[in-house]
């Protein structure tokens, strides 16, 4: 590709200083877009679903282990986001240090984790409206022929969205507290119920699958080594890391509000580190609350949080859960349709995409055609496609970009250390070295079907790179 398809950091830099994307965003205002997008599914639903069919009780470890390297990786991309401040995060990092065809495959990942992973949680939203308001199947919730819920959600949302940031940082801001106050209210109440012999064993022993599995679904680490499929233990443990992964995987997103923040040097690195580490702290009460409730066996996959509360007769809790869920869901939504705007803008900005898509609207100082683009997609793949089966995509998505983010920093070191870093990643290279084998090895982790998957959606990506993006790219002109 050539030293010439690699981004001037230069140029990036000087970039944000375009005043294009409005800037009106502070640290406070980060930390709440983080906890807005990392705190959702996650906790509502993967912290049962995953203890119960993997790891048992020991689901909290699976969290533990999740944060420990979502925290390496958010090492990483608090150093680049703090040195080169920019709407493309990932995707320009790898522009600025291994060139554009990387950049592509990495902003291709991107795109395919915030849209997937929007449209599943409008889906989740669209049945959890549904059980708190007693509203029709037809119409709402995964048995719908269309999910009109779900459409109906990212259209108000998007129009939020496009209306400004600020607006958007307001209705996020309002929706975590909510969220956040019912997490308290979830670890303040169900302590009490918390039974020492559902702790126990704490790792469950190994068996194998309930139900005969196809090779498909097999870990790739197990199926490389010719192991029989087994859940629980320490492979079970180790496999729910790599799935609730996916509840970690916001705080990215904070990193392509560079251009919208008003001191990017000091309130990126705030924003990603501080909601990192609330978020972790709420996971991992909130999943030794619910398996110390309820047997890891008996764990409702639906509403495992409502469910168990109203094992124990209390129903109030079970009813402001369900609030909860609905009111949290919004906000993930919400900062996913913001995070796809801003890696669209920076894509179309550089060529890689129609110029059009570049542009932010007049007004309202936001990357409108690619938010609403974007939205459009959204919106059918969560009307009518059931995409449970792809959950696990948006976990290798997220974590094949950390792996390049953390190759970046090493990288971007050696060819400028001249650049001002306000945050630095402590024991470079090694730290990064660790984040990205830590991030392979929980992709290892995912099955064989979502590898394949991915693959495919990677070769998709290659040949609109080589017949479009190569072509109109700035530097084939």
């Amino acid at each position: 590709m050539g030293e010439r398809r690699t981004l001037d950091v230069d140029e990036v830099l000087k970039r944000q200083e375009s005043g294009e994307l409005k800037r009106r965003l502070r640290g406070r205002d980060l930390v709440g877009f983080g906890v807005g997008i990392i705190i959702g599914t996650g906790i509502f639903t993967l912290a049962g679903v995953e203890a119960k069919t993997h790891a048992g009780p020991s689901v909290t470890l699976s969290f533990v282990i999740g944060a420990v390297v979502a925290g390496l990786a958010a090492l990483c991309y608090a150093e680049l986001a703090s040195s080169v401040p920019t709407a493309g995060s990932a995707y320009t990092y790898a522009f600025a240090t291994l060139g554009e065809v990387f950049a592509w495959i990495i902003g291709w990942d991107l795109l395919l984790e915030f849209a997937l992973g929007a449209a599943v949680v409008s889906r989740s939203w669209s049945g959890y409206l549904a059980n708190l308001l007693g509203l029709s199947p037809d119409w709402f919730g995964e048995s719908a022929t269309v999910n009109v819920g779900a459409v109906l959600i990212i259209a108000v949302l998007t129009v939020v969205a496009v209306v400004g940031i600020k607006e958007s940082s307001w209705l996020t801001n309002l929706l975590v507290l909510v969220k956040v106050a019912v997490c308290v209210l979830i670890l303040a109440v169900g302590v009490f119920f918390v039974k020492g012999s559902n702790l126990t064993p704490f790792i469950p022993p190994a068996q194998p699958p309930s139900s005969s599995a196809n090779a498909l679904h097999q870990p790739v680490v197990q199926a490389a080594l010719g192991l029989e499929q087994s859940v629980y233990g320490i492979a079970g443990m180790v496999t729910a890391a790599a799935v609730v992964f996916f509840a970690y995987t916001g705080f990215e997103a904070l990193a392509n509000l560079g251009e919208e923040t008003i001191n990017p040097r000091k309130d990126l690195r705030v924003g990603i580190l501080g909601a990192l580490a609330v978020c972790a702290v709420l996971y991992i009460g909130v999943s030794i609350v619910l398996t110390g409730m309820v047997h890891y066996t008996d764990i409702d996959s639906g509403a495992p949080l409502a469910d168990a509360f109203d094992r124990v007769g209390q129903h109030w809790v079970g009813a402001l859960i369900s609030l909860g869920a609905v009111t949290g869901l919004t906000s993930v939504m919400m900062v996913e349709l913001v995070t796809i705007g801003r890696i669209g803008f920076a894509m179309g900005r550089d060529g890689l995409l129609p110029k059009a898509i570049g542009t932010a609207h007049p007004r309202w100082g936001t990357p409108h055609r690619m938010t609403i683009g974007g939205a459009a997609l959204i919106a059918v793949l969560a009307a009518f496609v059931p995409i449970s089966a792809l959950a696990d995509m948006v976990s290798i998505g997220a974590l094949s970009a950390m792996i390049i983010v953390a190759i970046a920093v090493p990288v971007l070191r050696k060819r400028r250390p001249d650049l001002k870093r306000p945050f630095t990643v402590p024991f470079s290279p090694v730290v990064p070295i660790i984040a990205a084998v830590a991030c392979f090895y929980l992709m290892l982790n995912l099955d064989v079907m979502t590898w394949l998957r991915f693959a495919a959606w990677l070769v998709i990506g290659l040949l609109i790179y080589f017949f479009y993006g190569r072509k109109h790219s700035r530097f084939a002109k």
